[in-house]
């Protein structure tokens, strides 16, 4: 695996195939620790509402419109508060 912004990139070029892992490593440098409830990884926006960060093992990969919602958080994230982390 590469830098996170590698990896961001890779992920808007192939949202469809996107390993758990790598999501998951993203999530938690943008968003930091998941809390797990079930099967679901759940990370702590600083806003209220969309695009929350709720992600899913589907078989070792990431389901498509999580990967979408995660996106679009980053977007948000970096477009509020700066480039990057």
């Amino acid at each position: 695996m590469g830098s996170i912004e590698e990896l961001v990139k890779q992920i808007k070029r192939n949202p469809k195939n996107v390993g758990f892992d790598v999501i998951c490593k993203v999530c938690g440098y943008y968003f930091g620790e998941a809390r797990q409830k079930g099967s679901h990884f759940i990370y702590k926006t600083p806003w209220q509402g969309d695009p929350r960060i709720n992600i899913q093992n589907d078989k070792g990969k990431a389901k498509v419109y999580q990967v979408r919602q995660v996106l679009r958080a980053i977007e948000r994230m970096e477009r509020e508060h700066g480039t990057g982390k």
